[in-house]
Protein backbone atom coordinates (compact mmCIF):
# COMPACT_ATOMS: atom_id res chain seq x y z
CA UNK A 1 0.00 0.00 0.00
CA UNK A 2 1.12 3.49 -0.73
CA UNK A 3 1.84 5.85 2.12
CA UNK A 4 1.15 9.45 2.48
CA UNK A 5 2.85 11.17 5.30
CA UNK A 6 2.30 15.22 5.57
CA UNK A 7 4.78 16.85 7.65
CA UNK A 8 3.58 20.20 8.52
CA UNK A 9 5.68 22.92 10.34
CA UNK A 10 3.69 25.39 12.64
CA UNK A 11 2.41 28.61 11.17
CA UNK A 12 4.25 31.61 12.61
CA UNK A 13 4.22 31.31 16.58
CA UNK A 14 4.84 34.46 19.64
CA UNK A 15 8.04 32.47 20.96
CA UNK A 16 9.65 28.63 21.55
CA UNK A 17 8.09 27.92 24.55
CA UNK A 18 5.70 25.25 24.56
CA UNK A 19 2.84 27.01 25.19
CA UNK A 20 2.96 29.96 22.95
CA UNK A 21 0.20 30.49 21.04
CA UNK A 22 0.21 31.30 16.99
CA UNK A 23 0.65 35.19 15.93
CA UNK A 24 -2.10 36.91 14.06
CA UNK A 25 -0.32 36.46 11.15
CA UNK A 26 0.38 32.52 12.19
CA UNK A 27 -3.66 32.12 12.20
CA UNK A 28 -4.23 33.84 9.31
CA UNK A 29 -1.60 31.20 7.73
CA UNK A 30 -3.77 28.21 9.48
CA UNK A 31 -6.49 29.24 8.19
CA UNK A 32 -4.50 29.23 4.29
CA UNK A 33 -3.22 26.29 5.70
CA UNK A 34 -6.65 24.58 5.94
CA UNK A 35 -7.15 25.91 2.43
CA UNK A 36 -4.30 23.98 0.69
CA UNK A 37 -5.18 20.92 2.67
CA UNK A 38 -8.76 20.91 1.83
CA UNK A 39 -8.17 18.48 -1.45
CA UNK A 40 -6.55 15.99 0.83
CA UNK A 41 -8.30 13.22 2.67
CA UNK A 42 -6.78 12.79 6.55
CA UNK A 43 -7.45 9.73 7.41
CA UNK A 44 -5.44 10.78 10.82
CA UNK A 45 -3.93 13.98 12.01
CA UNK A 46 -0.50 13.76 14.75
CA UNK A 47 0.53 16.88 16.53
CA UNK A 48 2.79 17.77 18.71
CA UNK A 49 1.91 18.66 22.40
CA UNK A 50 3.10 22.32 22.00
CA UNK A 51 0.04 25.04 21.40
CA UNK A 52 1.63 26.53 17.90
CA UNK A 53 1.67 23.11 16.33
CA UNK A 54 -2.43 22.19 17.53
CA UNK A 55 -3.45 26.24 16.44
CA UNK A 56 -1.93 25.11 13.21
CA UNK A 57 -4.08 22.18 12.31
CA UNK A 58 -6.83 23.13 14.02
CA UNK A 59 -8.91 24.90 11.10
CA UNK A 60 -7.90 22.48 9.11
CA UNK A 61 -9.13 19.70 11.68
CA UNK A 62 -12.30 20.92 12.18
CA UNK A 63 -13.52 21.65 8.77
CA UNK A 64 -12.81 17.57 8.16
CA UNK A 65 -14.20 16.42 11.56
CA UNK A 66 -10.95 14.96 12.32
CA UNK A 67 -9.62 14.54 15.91
CA UNK A 68 -6.15 15.49 16.62
CA UNK A 69 -4.27 12.76 18.48
CA UNK A 70 -1.40 14.64 20.75
CA UNK A 71 2.34 12.84 20.43
CA UNK A 72 4.96 13.71 22.52
CA UNK A 73 7.52 12.25 20.04
CA UNK A 74 6.40 15.17 18.09
CA UNK A 75 7.44 18.32 20.28
CA UNK A 76 10.60 20.79 19.59
CA UNK A 77 13.78 18.91 19.94
CA UNK A 78 15.83 20.75 23.28
CA UNK A 79 19.12 21.54 21.95
CA UNK A 80 20.74 22.53 25.29
CA UNK A 81 19.01 23.45 28.99
CA UNK A 82 21.82 26.74 28.41
CA UNK A 83 21.23 29.95 27.38
CA UNK A 84 24.12 29.92 24.70
CA UNK A 85 24.64 32.76 22.27
CA UNK A 86 26.09 30.51 19.69
CA UNK A 87 23.09 28.13 19.53
CA UNK A 88 23.07 28.45 16.20
CA UNK A 89 26.94 27.45 15.63
CA UNK A 90 25.73 24.28 18.07
CA UNK A 91 23.08 23.90 16.03
CA UNK A 92 25.10 23.78 13.02
CA UNK A 93 27.49 21.22 14.29
CA UNK A 94 24.36 18.61 15.66
CA UNK A 95 23.71 18.38 11.90
CA UNK A 96 27.21 16.78 10.69
CA UNK A 97 27.93 15.18 14.42
CA UNK A 98 24.76 13.48 15.26
CA UNK A 99 25.89 12.63 17.91
CA UNK A 100 26.74 15.70 19.75
CA UNK A 101 24.59 16.44 23.06
CA UNK A 102 24.89 19.66 24.75
CA UNK A 103 23.88 19.96 28.65
CA UNK A 104 20.67 18.97 29.20
CA UNK A 105 19.42 18.76 25.49
CA UNK A 106 19.01 15.69 22.82
CA UNK A 107 21.50 14.66 20.22
CA UNK A 108 20.16 14.40 16.82
CA UNK A 109 20.05 10.98 16.77
CA UNK A 110 17.75 10.96 19.94
CA UNK A 111 15.69 13.61 18.37
CA UNK A 112 15.54 11.40 15.16
CA UNK A 113 14.67 7.99 16.76
CA UNK A 114 11.54 9.42 18.49
CA UNK A 115 9.68 10.89 15.42
CA UNK A 116 11.18 8.00 13.39
CA UNK A 117 9.22 5.77 15.91
CA UNK A 118 5.92 8.02 15.25
CA UNK A 119 6.45 7.52 11.14
CA UNK A 120 7.31 3.72 11.32
CA UNK A 121 3.98 3.44 13.43
CA UNK A 122 2.18 4.96 10.29
CA UNK A 123 3.88 2.75 8.27
CA UNK A 124 2.68 -0.50 10.50
CA UNK A 125 -0.91 1.07 10.10
CA UNK A 126 -3.75 0.09 7.91
CA UNK A 127 -4.20 4.02 7.04
CA UNK A 128 -3.37 5.56 3.87
CA UNK A 129 -3.27 9.61 4.26
CA UNK A 130 -1.40 10.57 7.79
CA UNK A 131 -0.60 14.47 8.83
CA UNK A 132 1.65 15.23 11.41
CA UNK A 133 2.08 18.36 13.24
CA UNK A 134 5.85 19.38 14.81
CA UNK A 135 8.53 21.93 14.43
CA UNK A 136 11.57 22.95 12.25
CA UNK A 137 14.51 21.38 14.09
CA UNK A 138 12.68 17.65 14.44
CA UNK A 139 11.52 17.87 11.06
CA UNK A 140 14.70 18.72 9.35
CA UNK A 141 15.85 15.66 11.46
CA UNK A 142 13.52 13.64 9.76
CA UNK A 143 13.76 14.63 6.35
CA UNK A 144 17.84 14.32 6.73
CA UNK A 145 16.82 10.49 7.65
CA UNK A 146 15.45 9.83 4.35
CA UNK A 147 17.85 12.68 2.49
CA UNK A 148 21.39 12.89 4.38
CA UNK A 149 21.65 16.20 1.98
CA UNK A 150 19.52 17.17 3.97
CA UNK A 151 21.07 19.50 6.64
CA UNK A 152 21.76 23.02 8.67
CA UNK A 153 21.15 25.06 5.35
CA UNK A 154 18.05 23.02 3.90
CA UNK A 155 16.92 23.70 7.82
CA UNK A 156 17.52 27.31 7.56
CA UNK A 157 15.17 27.95 4.23
CA UNK A 158 12.54 26.53 5.93
CA UNK A 159 9.18 28.47 6.64
CA UNK A 160 6.57 28.62 9.02
CA UNK A 161 4.47 27.04 8.02
CA UNK A 162 5.99 24.25 5.49
CA UNK A 163 4.66 21.52 4.06
CA UNK A 164 6.58 18.51 2.62
CA UNK A 165 5.10 15.42 1.32
CA UNK A 166 6.68 11.76 2.23
CA UNK A 167 5.36 9.53 -0.15
CA UNK A 168 6.44 5.34 0.68
CA UNK A 169 5.98 3.27 -1.91
CA UNK A 170 7.90 -0.32 -1.76
CA UNK A 171 10.09 0.52 0.64
CA UNK A 172 11.47 3.69 -1.14
CA UNK A 173 10.71 7.37 0.35
CA UNK A 174 10.39 9.72 -1.98
CA UNK A 175 10.26 13.90 -0.52
CA UNK A 176 8.54 16.81 -2.05
CA UNK A 177 8.14 19.97 -0.53
CA UNK A 178 4.78 20.97 -1.12
CA UNK A 179 3.81 24.48 0.20
CA UNK A 180 4.91 27.25 2.07
CA UNK A 181 4.08 30.33 2.90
Amino acid sequence: MKKHIYIIRHCQAEGQEANASLTERGYNQAVLLAEFLSNIKADRIISSPFLRALESIEPFAKSKSVDVQIDDRLAERVLSSLSMPDWLDKLNETFSNMELKLKGGESSVEAQKRILEVINEILTSDLENTIIVTHGNIMSLLLKYYDNNFGFELWKSLRNPDVFLLQFTNNTCSIERVWEK
